[in-house]
This record gives structure tokens, C-alpha cells and sequence, in this order.
């Protein structure tokens, strides 16, 4: 099918620079356009075609209303857009602008940051797992912040594990808090590149932000608050469960973490991977998975990770082989059959063993 639209005087925006844009609706979409002098003809299968043509159409009208992209935040809703037949550039770009999120506009990147971010609005409790660089805990501040300013909750209480990545820091000086904040760093920085420094101080005097290490959490109910427990694989079993239930009325927890960053010390079981074989089946909670296409760091990130990943299934397939290798008893499967005792062989052994008796006599 071929189609051709007309351009707009504010359509070029839409083509991004060295129209970088136009490939992505093309990759996404397994279509083919062409820039006329004063159209655009789409080339492809039907359905694929009217999707595109919608896009046009989409950021034409969102234009006209003066709605302006930032950030690169077009590319990123493009991508979504061509993954997700249900969604429209239009109700995408509309439903991050009904959000508030401070001084910065947060729009998912990937298809699995929408989801993220619909599981967040809709379920009271939800697990972000992932590895790093895919914003699970960006956008878990992000709608924190969100429900502040929109009154959906009184306040903000943001978690850690205080536990070293493969390090051991000794005792640090200072206050109990200035103990803690080196760990709760990350959450800092969030909260400070949502919102203009002088409301977060205020907010972190007045406690209407709260952040504190996990252990701080015991005996406590949690009502009317947003909950964030951040790096929740290096929680151990007990600290799960206590966090997971500290959950009040008019509240909602997200617990994000990255199951292959483990810095629990010993063989201890991390907290994370037990709550995500017992509660997958409990009704009222989200698990919401990410996977290296959706780092928004540096795209070499998304490289290291998957060079990681490769490794780790070498390692798993050089094991399987080893122990496959390996007979019933645990002893290679190769190894030579020990020779059977001939009947002489028992006959002398038996005549030790009753002369041996005979002198314990």
C-alpha cells in the first residue's frame, strides 16, 4: 500500500536531526517513507501504513496545541509508539502532561517504562526488576513526586539496604544520618534533578521526604504514603518481609532492584528473589521486568550489560555440560569400572578376617 500526506509548516520537527526520527518509524513500523517536495509517501503493508500516517497526524495536532518535545523525549515516545499497537503519540504526549513531576517532564523511554509506569498508577504494590540504567528507580521518584504535588499522598518515604558493593567502608564519622546518607546517595540525586533544590530541603525538613536506611523501617505502619525501597536485592529475607508489610491505608510501595548486583555478604539469600517465587501469584501486586533495550544510560551500557549476560549463560552451559558428564554417584561418567574379586580373592580375605577374630578371642 502506498500513501502520501501532505506536510505541515511545523511537520518538519517530527523528521529529528539528520531525520533520525523517520528511521525509527520506519524500523519500528516495516514501512518505507519518502520526503516529497511538499508530501510524505508511505509505503507498506496496510495496517502498518494507516499507524504511521496516525503518527503524522498525531504530532501535527499535539503541535497545534503547543505541546513541545524535549529531551529527546520524541525518539523515545516513537519507539513506544511503533512496540505498542494500542498506544498513539497523542495520548502518550497527553498522558505525561496530566502528570507533575516538578521542574522536569518524565516520559517512559521503552515500552516496559510505560508498562512500569502504568503499574505504578494502577496497583498499590509493584516490583521493578532490571538491570542498571533502565529507570526503574528514576521513574519510581518521579511518580512519588507526582502524587505529592497532586495530593494523591501526604509523603514520601524512600529505603535502602545499607549494604557496600563488595566493599567494606569500616565505621564512618559523623551523625547516624551522616552514616547512612553515603547509601541513600542515588535517591538524592533523583530527588534533586526532579524538584528545585530549595523545595527538596524544605520537604526533608518538615520529613514530608523521608529517607532512611531499611532498618529504620521496623514496627511501623505506613499510611497515606508513597514507598520506595531501592537496591531491594541486598535485602535478606526477613527485611523483605518486614518492609512488604509495613504497608498502610491509602499507600503504595515500589521495590525496585537488579537480581545479578547480589552484595549480601555470605551465602545469605536475597530477599528479592524469595518475594518474587512467593508473592508472583498475590493479587494486588505488579512484577514489572526490564531488560538491557531498556538502559537509557550511555548506549554502551547497553553493551556491557549484554556482554555480562553472555558470560553468565557460558558459565551456566560449561556446568550443565560438566555435570552431564558426570554418572548417578557423582563420579565421571569415563571413569574406569573397578575390577570384580574373583572367588580366590574372598576366599583369602575371609580366612584373614576369621583368623583376625580368632585372636581377639
Amino acid at each position: 500500500m502506498k500513501k502520501n500526506i501532505e506536510i505541515g509548516k511545523n511537520i518538519e520537527g517530527l523528521f529529528g536531526t539528520r531525520d533520525e526520527n523517520l528511521r525509527v518509524i520506519e524500523d519500528g513500523l516495516h514501512v518505507t517513507i519518502d520526503l516529497k517536495a511538499d508530501s510524505v509517501e508511505i509505503k507498506g503493508e496496510a495496517e502498518n501504513v494507516g499507524r504511521a500516517e496516525q503518527v503524522f497526524v498525531d504530532y501535527e495536532t499535539l503541535q497545534r496545541a503547543g505541546h513541545k518535545f524535549t529531551n529527546g523525549d520524541l525518539g523515545s515516545m516513537l519507539r513506544v509508539v511503533t512496540q505498542d499497537p494500542n498506544v498513539t503519540l497523542r495520548s502518550l504526549a497527553e498522558a505525561g502532561k496530566q502528570r507533575s513531576f516538578g521542574k522536569r517532564a518524565v516520559q517512559p523511554k521503552s515500552i516496559n517504562q510505560r508498562r512500569y509506569i502504568e503499574a505504578i498508577e494502577k496497583t498499590d504494590m509493584i516490583f521493578g526488576i532490571g538491570p542498571a540504567g533502565t529507570g526503574k528507580t528514576y521513574l519510581a521518584v518521579a511518580m512519588a513526586i507526582a502524587a505529592l504535588l497532586n495530593k494523591q499522598a501526604s509523603r514520601i518515604i524512600l529505603a535502602r539496604p545499607a549494604v557496600e558493593a563488595g566493599e567494606r567502608l569500616g565505621f564512618l564519622p559523623g551523625t547516624l544520618q551522616e552514616k547512612v546518607d553515603p547509601y541513600l546517595r542515588p535517591l538524592y540525586d533523583a530527588l534533586y534533578d526532579l524538584l528545585d533544590a530549595e523545595k527538596v530541603d524544605r520537604f526533608l525538613e518538615k520529613n514530608v521526604i523521608e529517607i532512611a536506611p531499611i532498618a529504620f523501617m521496623r514496627g511501623r505502619t505506613l499510611n497515606d504514603a508513597f514507598v520506595i525501597l531501592d537496591e531491594a536485592q541486598n535485602t535478606t529475607s526477613e527485611q523483605m518481609k518486614m518492609f512488604v508489610t509495613r504497608l498502610g491505608f491509602n499507600s503504595k510501595a515500589v521495590i525496585t532492584g537488579d537480581v545479578t548486583q547480589i552484595d549480601l555478604p555470605g551465602a545469605k539469600r536475597s530477599g528479592l528473589l524469595e518475594a518474587m517465587d512467593i508473592l508472583s501469584n498475590v493479587e494486588g501486586i505488579s512484577f514489572c521486568h526490564f531488560d538491557e533495550g531498556d538502559v537509557v544510560r550511555h548506549h554502551l551500557v547497553q553493551r556491557i550489560i549484554r556482554a555480562y549476560d553472555d558470560a553468565k549463560t557460558a558459565r551456566e552451559a560449561q556446568l550443565q555440560l560438566s555435570l552431564g558428564n558426570a554418572g548417578p554417584s557423582g563420579t565421571r561418567s569415563d571413569a574406569r569400572p573397578q575390577p570384580r574379586m574373583d572367588d580366590r580373592e574372598m576366599e583369602r580375605r575371609g580366612n584373614a578376617d576369621g583368623a583376625e577374630d580368632r585372636i581377639a578371642d
